[in-house]
Order: structure tokens, then C-alpha cells, then sequence
């Protein structure tokens, strides 16, 4: 998918390209600036705005002002949306797997 369909608020989408998934591991060790992220990884200054612009629509970072430099640091809502996600995704996928395992069991047949 494009960077702009990411943009467009998606967080799952977001997290698909690797390079923000690293901007995201970086922003996780505290606020930084795009300078600070852009020394911690192979991709320029303008690249690091890029990926945090789509973090930020994707509600999974914020931004502050100190002074004329820009704080990113997470966002914990963001975030927490997304492990409820998931741990929805995996009690479903948990609770399907027991019905299947339920259905065919047959206690009679020998097991092998």
C-alpha cells in the first residue's frame, strides 16, 4: 500500500512499512526530534518527517513545540487501541480454533 492510503489514518497500515516501525522503536525510548531519529537510522531528515507525519495521523505519535524544536513521543491511546485489536483478533481466532478442535474430536477413535 501507498504512504498516502497510511496517511490516511490507519494505524495497522502505518505500522505495515518497516522503516516507521523503527521510527516508532525510536520515539519509544522517549521524545525525539527528527534529527535524533534520522542519526539512529540509514534514511535523511525529510524521509523521518515523512514516516512521522503518517504516525501522527495515525494517532500513534504526538508532536510538542519546545522552543523551535519539535518533540515526537507516543501515543499511548494510539497504541492502546491497538493491542485491544489485537487481543480481540486473537480471543476470536483462540475461540474458533476451540470450537473446530471440539467438533472433530472424536472420543471414541483411537488416538495415534
Amino acid at each position: 500500500m501507498t504512504a498516502t492510503l497510511a496517511r490516511a489514518g490507519d494505524p495497522w497500515q502505518a505500522m505495515a512499512d518497516p522503516t516507521r516501525r523503527r521510527v516508532l522503536a525510536s520515539v519509544a525510548h522517549g521524545p525525539r526530534s527528527v534529527t535524533d531519529i534520522a542519526r539512529e537510522l540509514p534514511v535523511s531528515r525529510p524521509a523521518v518527517s515523512q514516516h512521522l507525519r503518517v504516525l501522527h495521523d495515525a494517532r500513534l505519535v504526538d508532536v510538542r513545540a519546545r522552543g523551535r524544536l519539535r518533540l515526537y513521543e507516543l501515543r499511548q491511546e494510539g497504541l492502546d487501541q491497538l493491542r485491544r485489536e489485537l487481543e480481540e483478533f486473537w480471543s476470536g481466532t483462540l475461540a474458533n480454533l476451540k470450537r473446530l478442535s471440539e467438533q472433530t474430536y472424536d472420543p471414541e477413535r483411537p488416538h495415534q
